[in-house]
């Protein structure tokens, strides 16, 4: 089996190099990046498993990378942040960071947060979120598994993230039927809810604004208060 690549970006050397160095001695490949830049060239060109992201960086912050690696991949990301801030723990979790870490922290209590969500995205796999028919149509789209794409009825195909995919797949394929958050994170990434978790709301807002005709009135995906979310039509088979 191939080594897990990690990602390390914090700003401090002294803190990404020699936890680049640990980590690559139990048999982890490691890139590291200084910025949020260098991440993001790197999450573009590479398949990274897992994301170990410092918040405080100048430029562009953690969490807004954070934000970005959620809405368009399913990568693991955890945290590192300072003791005292309370609220970017929260925010974070909010965006979708799988875990996070204080700092000053203990590597060895890092390398066992890293362990166990690679162990958990490995548990998960492909056939759990993309089921059974590979073209279903309601309303007036069509979505296409094997293109894992969304085309309207012009033909027109609309831009989804692989987040985004997985999650309107996991709910198309089970019209009519009340998923709570956890059940679709379990469906979509294998992850379990955190308080403060707000990633599959996200998802929702965002395939809203790309599904609906009125996204302040959905019509497709319906909230159910206190309940989750459940795809309100009918879904149909098509060749």
């Amino acid at each position: 089996m191939d080594a897990a690549h990690l990602l390390v970006v914090d700003d401090h050397r002294d803190i990404r190099d020699p936890l680049a160095a640990y980590l690559r001695r139990y048999d982890l490949r490691v890139s590291v990046a200084a910025d949020a830049a260098a991440a993001r060239a790197i999450l573009g060109t590479s398949a990274i498993d897992l994301v170990v992201l410092d918040v405080m960086m100048p430029g562009e912050d953690g969490l807004s990378l954070c934000r970005h690696i959620r809405e368009v991949h399913d990568t693991p990301v955890i945290l590192l942040t300072a003791m005292a801030e309370q609220t970017d723990r929260i925010v974070g979790l909010e965006i979708g960071a799988d875990d996070y870490v204080t700092k000053p922290f203990d590597p060895r209590e890092l390398l066992a947060r890293v362990k166990n969500l690679l162990r958990r995205a490995a548990a998960l796999p492909r056939e759990r979120a993309e089921p059974g028919a590979r073209r279903l149509a309601f309303d007036r789209w069509i979505l296409d598994s094997d293109r894992r794409e969304l085309v309207d009825g012009a033909g027109e195909a609309v831009v989804l993230s692989t987040a985004e995919f997985r999650l309107l797949a996991a709910l198309v394929r089970r019209p009519r039927v009340v998923l709570s958050r956890d059940q679709l994170l379990d469906l979509t990434s294998g992850r379990t809810a955190q308080a403060f978790d707000r990633s599959i709301d996200n998802q929702v807002r965002r395939l809203r604004r790309k599904l609906e005709r009125d996204p302040a009135h959905p019509e497709l995906l319906k909230t159910v208060w206190g309940g989750g979310y459940v795809f309100a039509t009918d879904v149909r088979e098509v060749r």
